[in-house]
This record gives structure tokens, sequence and C-alpha cells, in this order.
């Protein structure tokens, strides 16, 4: 195999490489023995000594033919590398089985080391099909025990006098990755708190004139905005700037630095981050431009491993900054002239240009920030390591992102789930009509696109997904100041019929209901309401409504059990005034239950009174137009609707399975490098699906017809004869396919015409024929920028002429399944549609999560379509009839 290498963060938020170990690492494995203590030594080896003998290092020049991995935990100073632990483990021999250990310097350990090197030592094992790794631990080793138990995996002990025992597969368990995540998650979150909460800023690139610097302009931004640690401009030659000492270098500041800020030159980047690093800042942003978007991908690339060898972290290039609300902190990094409320919205945006204009709305809109971040060419620090810092942020209670492309779209899936629950996350995604050109091999290639994944993920992982800025803000300004609905029924209450009716039409646009009010509702309605008044949903309190009907019918309506929302609409009549209406609005939201929102619609070119910003129950979000409301509450109650589902399972295949199938695919691949590819036969088909648990129609393969009707003769009629041609994708357009051959002779007649239509044929194959069902397609293909898809959909000859289909990134779980089918336009089928017999759902589910599994276990896999999957009748199963799998060959 190749050599390893990833990257990853301490516990303490420090950046190191994990990497293979090879015969000229012997100083670092001697440098960190000579770090640990002898009474870490005598743990480790069982036995005390002062140097390592050649024995100890000779398994060092084993690593490169052999079937043992070592693994390193390396920093990179100015003066090389610094290796913080080794981790490796021996294999056994039993060949499934192997002796693991660690060494880390001590003054190392309890940053989290030890766990990283377990778990990439995990999977280095579990491509090698190492199945069980095994520990000797001194019984008074307690940190090494903590190590094993609280990974994840399934740890057994046994105490044998005063050494324990210690074993456990290398299997990546749910727990195992719940535990990993949320160690990812933390040490993302404590890496960041240098760059959004620093004691310290330096600011490097800041001109003595005002004039055209952006440098200056985030110096100016940080004194006015009264950043609360000191700042420290740096500058080769002034004294001072802008009332503050300057310094010529970070390094000669002469005391800690947090956050540096660069807005310098590009090709003066490199040595600037030097000195900060040389300096022991903690993170830096690079304002400066001339990167990875113009062409310099070696040169971003280089600032990466800088900063990363030098445990920082880095904010761009090519941003405008970053920024904190935080009373604490008031941290103005950008060149922004938009200081915005604090608030407990956080955001994000790939686009400096757009972020300009996001601050800039969201003051208008009095819509509280907590931070705001421009990520840039987002080199470093990711979408992912802001949601992980934005998780463990008690400030922030929404958050709000401009995406325009995914660095690692599978940590996202693993992630954002988890954000979600407790947060939601409102995301715009530009490239919608990005979906690029693809060969039409199979159906799944066909039917995929890049945007209908990015709606895929959005969709499993709980985010909140619109099309435009201005769609988001609505959305966010809902849940920013709104508890989450906990259902989609929506209550009205208008002083005019025609904003009320173009609300209904919108919300059912939204999937919400104006369901019917309580009796006792309308009776307290009528009450005080004019006779011409309607107490129906929507209420019509006609134009003349004062206030206090406001007041009173929001309070009746909002206190409904049948409403879970309510929106309040005013349109200005010459009788009433909008200020008095909003304090009325006000008065009434506070009388509601908490559990409800409301929003308000003022159909005024005036805007909405500031009163609706402070009522007793906070702000309340009020919309130019009923569509705008209807939209943000259908975007909050899905996302409730989310929120309330269960978590569902992923299914994984037996080690026994995924060692054959592994098995099979290095046979079939042959073990060679390159971009080729190849098709696998329906025989091979067969046997790969068969391996994952997949039922597959009973079928025999013949070379000619004489053997196909002797095949037919032995299966049973009737049977099914399809044509074996090489590429040939849709086999039922053109005359591949013959079905309910119930005679020798019907056999014998479809199989010379298709010798005769297909020049290539290489042979039959003769299929049961399977009785009818509901003809489903179970498909995957892969995204350049997601990754694998899941596909389910309604299959059949006319799959790509309905289109009806759902994606899914993968790993999926039961829950993901299910909502796959749901998604689908012609989900009555499962039912029994007019009649027909409704089809087996949960083994349907079933095929889908065992399809996922096999794609996580080929990485090979390239594209596969099994069309049509026949769902009999519940309890009856489902079997694949036809298919292709096309692997890549490397």
């Amino acid at each position: 195999m190749p050599p390893y290498s990833s990257e990853a963060i301490l516990r303490d938020g420090a950046s190191v490489a994990i990497r293979s170990l090879t015969a000229a690492d012997r100083d670092h494995v001697i440098s960190v023995f000579h770090r640990m203590s002898p009474t870490s030594v005598r743990h480790r080896f069982f036995t005390t000594k002062r140097e390592l003998s050649p024995s100890d290092l000779a398994f060092l020049d084993q690593l490169a033919d052999g079937p043992d991995v070592a693994l390193a935990a390396i920093v990179r100073t100015p003066d090389g590398e610094r290796a913080l632990g080794i981790g490796r483990y021996v294999v056994l021999a039993d060949g499934r089985s192997a002796e693991v250990a660690f060494e880390v310097g001590d003054a190392d350990q309890g940053r989290g080391i030890g766990t990283l090197l377990l778990e990439h030592l995990a999977i280095n094992a579990r491509r090698r099909n190492i199945a069980t790794f095994i520990a000797e631990v001194e019984g008074d080793n307690r940190q090494m025990r903590e190590v094993f138990t609280a990974s994840g995996f399934a740890v057994r002990e046994s105490l044998d006098e005063r050494t324990f025992h210690v074993e456990f597969p290398t299997e990546d368990t749910e727990r195992f990755v719940a535990t990993a995540a949320a160690r990812e998650r933390e040490a993302a979150a404590k890496s960041l708190r240098a760059v959004l909460a620093p004691r310290s800023v330096a600011v490097i690139g800041a001109s003595r004139s005002a004039a055209h610097s952006i440098g200056r302009a985030i110096l100016d931004n940080l004194i006015r905005d009264g950043f609360t640690g000191p700042i420290y401009p740096i500058h080769p030659t002034a004294t001072e700037i802008s009332g503050r000492r300057c310094f010529p270098s970070v390094a000669a500041v002469g005391a800690p630095v947090d956050l540096a800020v660069i807005a310098t030159p590009a090709p003066t980047v490199e040595g600037v981050i030097a000195d900060c690093a040389a300096a022991g800042v903690r993170g830096v942003v690079v304002i400066s431009a001339g990167f990875a978007e113009v062409g310099g991908r070696d040169a971003e690339q280089r600032l990466r491993e800088q900063v990363r060898g030098a445990g920082m972290r880095l904010v761009g290039p090519n941003c405008m900054g970053v920024m904190s609300t935080d009373p604490a902190v008031r941290l103005d990094a950008t060149f922004s002239p938009i200081f915005p409320p604090a608030g407990n919205v956080s955001m994000l945006s790939q686009s400096g240009a757009l972020g300009l204009a996001m601050l800039d709305y969201a003051k208008e809109l009095h819509l509280g920030i907590a931070d705001f971040v421009s990520i840039g060419n987002k080199a470093d620090v990711s979408v992912n390591d802001l949601l992980a810092y934005w998780h463990s942020s008690p400030r922030t209670q929404v958050i709000a992102l401009y995406l325009e492309s995914f660095g690692n779209p599978r940590m996202f899936a693993r992630l954002a789930p988890e954000v979600a629950r407790e947060r939601p996350i409102v995301a715009v995604k530009s490239g919608r009509s990005a979906a690029g050109t693809r060969a039409a091999s199979s159906h799944s290639a066909a039917l995929a696109s890049l945007d209908v994944g990015i709606d895929a993920l959005f969709a499993q992982t709980g985010v909140i997904r619109t099309t435009t800025l201005e769609e988001m803000f609505d959305v966010v300004a809902l849940l920013s100041s709104q508890p989450v609905p906990v259902g989609r029924r929506i209550g009205v209450v208008t002083n005019a019929g025609g904003p009320g009716i173009l609300l209904a039409d919108a919300c059912e646009a939204h999937d919400l209901t104006l369901s019917p009010l309580a009796e006792t509702t309308t009776a307290a309605l009528r009450s005080f309401l004019p006779h011409e008044a309607s107490v129906a949903n929507p209420v019509d309190m006609i134009a003349s409504a004062p206030p206090e009907h406001y007041e009173r019918a929001i309070e009746l309506v909002g206190r409904d059990p049948s409403v879970d929302a309510v929106v309040a609409i005013y349109v200005p009549p010459l009788v009433t005034q909008p200020e008095a209406v909003a304090a009325a609005i006000a008065r009434a939201a506070g009388a509601i239950p908490a559990d409800k929102p409301i929003a308000t619609v003022f159909l005024s070119s005036k805007g909405t009174p500031e009163v609706l910003s402070s009522g007793p129950r906070g702000a309340i979000p009020s919309y130019s137009f009923p569509e705008n409301a209807a939209l943000a509450l259908g975007a909050a109650a899905r996302y409730g609707a989310w929120r309330q589902r269960p978590r569902g399972s992923q299914l994984r295949l037996e080690p026994e399975r995924e060692q054959a199938i592994r098995t099979c695919v290095r046979a079939w691949t042959g073990g060679t490098a390159g971009p080729a590819a190849r098709w696998l036969s329906f025989s091979e088909i067969s046997q790969l699906l068969t391996l994952a648990g997949v039922p597959v129609v009973d079928h025999r393969v013949a070379g000619d017809p004489e053997a196909a009707v002797a095949t037919a003769r032995e299966r049973g009629f009737p049977v099914a004869l399809k044509a074996s041609v090489p590429r040939l994708v849709h086999k039922t357009d053109v005359g591949g396919v013959a079905l309910q051959l119930a005679t020798p002779a019907a056999v014998t007649a479809a199989a010379l015409a298709m010798r005769a239509r297909f020049p290539t044929l290489q042979g039959y194959i003769v299929q049961r024929q399977v009785r009818p069902g509901v003809e489903t397609l179970v498909g995957m293909t892969k995204d350049d920028s997601l990754g694998p898809l899941l596909i389910a959909g309604i299959g059949g000859v006319a799959v790509e002429l309905y289109k009806d289909v759902a994606f899914r990134v993968t790993p999926v779980s039961d829950r993901d399944a299910a909502d796959m089918l749901d998604q689908l336009r012609g989900r009555q089928l499962f039912d029994g549609f007019r009649g027909a017999r409704p089809a087996d759902r949960p083994a349907l589910i079933e095929i889908l999560q065992r399809i996922s599994a096999l794609i996580e276990i080929v990485p090979e896999m390239v594209e596969l379509d099994l069309n049509p999957v026949i769902c009999h009748a519940p309890g009856e199963g489902c079997v694949a009839v036809d298919g292709r799998i096309r692997l890549a060959l490397g």
C-alpha cells in the first residue's frame, strides 16, 4: 500500500500530521523515547531502559515490505519535523489480529495523541483485513487503558496478575464513529478560539495613509469598534499608526499574539506567516488575494502546509476577514464599514463581496449577529470547522451560510446533523445550473446532477436550503427570534381578504395548512368582531379593525389547539396607525403559547414599525409580502419535522461479507492503477449483490441458442432471455430482452433474433420469469464534489422519462432510505394504487441500506444500476432482475 498521510487536530486545537514511518525516521523514534519518563518507558516496554537498542529500532526496516504498520504524529517547525508520538501494530501469526502499542513524550500526553494514532491505525488495519487489535497494559497504566476504553471501540479487558489484556475489533462501530466525530468537533472548536475570540491582534500591512489601504481599514475598524485586547500594527519602518505603536515584525512585539491579520501583497505572505509562526501566533487571517483564485494553487498549498506545520489555523486567503460582536471581545478584523448589532446569528460567506452585502442587509433588518467569517479560498479553516465552533458557542443560535463549494462533504454529512439538531443551519448554495453534462452510461448517471446531490445532502443533514440571499434572511429572521413550529398548521389574522388569500395560496405551495379553528375560538371572535368580519381561517377583521381587535384576535387564534403558528397581516387603511397596530401585535405575541412562532406582514412602503423589535416576547419578524412569510414558515416547519424524526441507524455488513467482497473486487480490478474502468458481467454482479445480502433473480449463462433452450428447460418455463452485449445500456429499447418465453420454440426464436441484431453478442442470460410487482430503481453514481450518491426511484423502461427519483449521500440510515421512498411522486404504488397489491416497502428499504453499505466497502465502484428491482407484496421481499456495475481499475 502507498504511504499513509492525513491531517488532524489535537484536543488542545493544535494541528498535526499523521503519517507512515519509514526506515529514515530513526531519529523521530529516538526523540520520542528520550522525552518519555522512566515510568512511561516501563509502561511501554515492561522494563526500564535508558536507550533504545538496535532490536528496538529494527521494526523500521521491516515496514516497507512487511504487514506491520507504524504511524507518527508530526508537527512541522521552522527547524523541521518533530514527532510527538508513535503508534504501531504488529500482525500476529493468524494474519487477522495485531498487537498495538504507543509511545508519547510525557510533555505531550493528555493532548489526545494516542487516541488519534489509534483511530488512524484502525483505518490502516481495516484496509489490510486486520479484524482485531490486542494490547498488553500494565495495571497502573491508567492513562493507556482510558485511551482504549474511551475510543468507542468494543473493548474487552481481562486482568492477568498485574497486566490487563485488552482486545477489540477494529471495525468502526456507531459508538466509535460518534466518539471520533465528537472529538473532531471539540478539537476544531478549540482551534478557532484564537481566531474568533483572540486576546490580542496584530495587523500586518496597515499603511500610514488611510486612503486605499485595506490593512489600515482593518486596523481602524479594530480600534473604532472597541476590540478589548491589545492591537499591534506591524510596519517595517513606521513607529506609529492610528495612535498605536508599531513594530517591525510580529516577533518584535515581545508579547503573546493570538491572531495576526495579513493584508500584504501575495508574494510576501509566506515570509509574514513564517514570522508569525516563529512568534507563536495561533491564528492568521490572510486578506491578501493572488492565490488559487488566479491560478496560484502551489503558493496557497504552501501557506496551508506552513500554518498546519506550525499548529496555527488560517482563514483565507482572499477573504474580507472575521468579526465577533461578543461584548468580551468586540472583534472587527474586516475592512467592512459595517459593524452589525450583537445577536444570535453566526454567518459565513465564501464570497467577500456578498459578505459585505450580508452585513449591510443584516443591519438594515436589525438582525443581530454573533460572529461573521469570510472564508475566501478556505485553504485551511473550512465550513466544517466553523460549524464545529458554532455548535459549542452559546451565543450562536442560528447559522447562515453562503457557499460556493464544499471541501469535505462527507465530513459535512457527519457534522451538520449534530449541529442542526440544536441550531438551525440555513444555506444558500450557488451553482444550481452547473449540473455538467454526463455520458448516459447508466440510468443512475443520466439522472444525477450536482444540484440534486446538494439537495440530497442538505435534506438528510437537516440544513435548510434557500435559493436566494433574500430567502435566507427571511428564514433566519424567523428562526432567530421565534421557536421552531411543532407542526404545519397556520392561523392567520388580517384586516384585508386579498392578502389573506395570497397567504393561503402560498402556504399550500410550501406544504402548510390553514386548519379550521375550534368552535370556541370562532365564537369568541364573533363576540367582538363586526358581523361583516369572517371568523374562519384566515380571520378577516375588515379594514376598520382597531388595534384592540388585532390584540384579542391574535391571542385567541394563537391559543387555538389546531394552530401551530400565527401570521398577522396588516394593510394600512386611513383609520388606524401602523405603530398602534404593531404595539397591539407585540402585546398579543406575549400572550400566546411560547412554543408557537408568530410573524407579521406589513404591506406598507414605510416598512415595519420598530415596536415589533422590542415587545414582551422580543423581536417579531415582519415581511413585506405574504409569500415571504409563508416561505419562512414552510422552511421552519420542514426543519422542525426533520428535528423530530428518529435519528435512524446505518446497516453494516458482517466482517465475513466485507472480506469476501473485497477479495472479489481485488480479483476483478486486477490491482492495477490507472483511470480505466470495467463493467462487471451479470454473473459478477449477482455474486457481488449476493455477498451483500441483496436478493438477485436466479439465472444461468448460455453461449448459444441451444444452450439457452436447455437452460430454460432446466430452470422451468416461463423464462426471460437477455442478450449479453458489451456496453449495451438500454437492452429493452433495442430488443435485447424477451419476457414470458413459455416454450422452447419461443426461446429459440428470441435467441436467434438477438444474435442477428447484435454483432458483438457474447451469449445469453436465462432467468426464471419473475412474477409482477412494483418496478423500482436502485442505483449509485459518483459526484466529483460529493462522492457517492445513492438513488431510489420508480423503475422500468421509462425511468429517464419520468425521472421520479430521490438521492442521498452515502452512507444512508434506515430513516434516510424511508425518506427517499416518501419523496417519490409514485410513492402511492407501494400502498397499492388503484386496486393493485401493495409492495414490500421494508424489504426495499433494507436493499437500499445494503447497497449503501456495499458502496462504502467498494470505493472502486463508479456506477451501479439495478433496474428493475421488483417489489412483491408485503412480506414477500424484493428481487433485483437486471443490473449494471462499473468498477474503476486502480
